[in-house]
């Protein structure tokens, strides 16, 4: 990932669907990105659901974080919906933001090398 893509997700970082305290990106819902050498970037984005209640605004909430990243010059943004989401596209940090076990055991740094 070059520099401007980074800049690009940490705008992503920055949204969050209102009704999970977890940010879009971490969510899965970004499903493609890429910035040219030009700094035109191109997204490709799910939503938890086709009835999502915020369907209608949150695709211009993201089209408008990635323009005013410095250095991007355009954003298009493709909402789609095959495949669609599902938990399994959330980061790790995402499943245990919202409670959700991950499958492993923890083991307790106090038990570590004994």
């Amino acid at each position: 990932m070059n520099e401007l893509e980074t800049k690009v997700v940490d705008a992503l970082r920055g949204i969050y669907d209102p009704e999970i305290p977890v940010n879009i990106y971490e969510l899965g819902l970004i499903y493609d990105l890429s910035v040219s050498p030009a700094g035109e970037a191109r997204i490709k984005m799910t939503l938890t659901a086709p009835s999502c209640p915020v369907a209608g605004i949150l695709p211009g909430q993201v089209e408008t974080a990635v323009r005013a990243v410095p250095g991007i010059t355009d954003a298009k943004l493709e909402l789609v919906w095959d495949p669609p989401w599902d938990r399994d596209k959330m980061s790790d940090a995402a499943k245990l933001a919202l409670g959700f076990d991950l499958g492993f055991d923890v083991v307790p740094a106090s038990r570590l090398g004994s």
